[in-house]
């Protein structure tokens, strides 16, 4: 986990893909809030098509890739919840403040991934490294 973690906090501009209400693949830039409870945590706006597309179908793929040309890509179910305490930690990231300013603002959604599988590799020939979460 930790590795997870330390790949997603050296490059915090993430790309979440989605199944779109059209079938089709969806990809936005997204940003990994934090690992808490063991889960990694991420946040969204109840009035987005990406939160509906979740609620439709939660099974999601996350990738970004370093200035060093390796990558990761991470696989799991979105679970939202309503954890106070989670968005309250939200509220210490100043573009997830900037957006909601308040952990009860009732647009603002936290969710974790479930069953979540990461791969992080890159062109050295070596094998990637595959981590349950």
């Amino acid at each position: 986990m930790n590795n997870v973690v330390s790949f997603l906090k050296e490059n915090p501009v993430q790309f979440l893909a989605t199944v779109g209400h059209d079938g089709k693949a969806k990809c936005r830039p997204f940003m990994f809030c934090f690992e808490k409870y063991g889960k990694l945590w991420f946040c969204t706006n109840n009035t987005k098509d990406v939160y509906r597309e979740m609620q439709t179908n939660p099974y999601v793929e996350i990738s970004v890739s370093s200035p060093s040309f390796a990558w990761i890509r991470i696989s799991g179910k979105a679970v939202f919840e309503d954890d106070m305490k989670v968005k309250e930690d939200c509220m210490n990231i100043p573009i997830v403040k900037n957006q909601y300013q308040t952990a009860d603002n009732p647009i603002f959604e936290v969710f974790h991934l479930k069953e979540a599988r990461a791969v992080i590799a890159d062109f050295s020939g070596n094998p990637p490294a595959e981590y349950i979460l």
